[in-house]
């Protein structure tokens, strides 16, 4: 992989993080009552539910950003892991299969960009780390 390749996808899945995390933010209350709504079934209690769907988006907005501008870019990858390890998790805990491929591609892009994060050159932690 050379750094463009690196750039191109760190810049996708920091702009898809960012999205899901901006749209949700305008709506933040619906989007927890639509995410109770679809775990009330499950077996997590309301009581984890809700503070992780307020979090959700405030977090992909975070990730987003932290990836678009290239700052902190590891821990920003591993918190987008993360974040798909608790949505996969969730996912299958109420039998959303539709959703599983889209979060674990995400996780995919995660893992990749991870691996070869020595790539990581167009980033403002590599013009932070000269100036250092």
């Amino acid at each position: 992989m050379n750094t463009y390749s690196f750039l191109m996808l760190r810049l996708g899945i920091g702009l898809s993080m960012f999205g899901h995390g901006l749209v949700r933010l305008g709506k933040l209350s619906g989007f927890s009552k639509w995410m109770v709504g679809n775990f009330q079934n499950s077996i997590l209690p309301e009581a984890l539910v809700i503070p992780f769907s307020y979090a959700l988006p405030i977090l992909e907005f975070c990730v987003g950003l932290l990836l678009i501008i290239g700052l902190f870019t590891k821990k920003a990858l591993l918190l987008g892991a993360l974040i798909m390890l608790l949505l996969i998790f969730g996912t299958t805990l109420i039998e959303n299969w539709d959703a599983l491929p889209s979060q674990l591609i995400h996780l995919g892009f995660f893992a990749v960009l991870l691996n070869f994060i020595n790539h990581n050159s167009w980033a403002l932690d590599v013009s932070l780390k000269s100036k250092g």
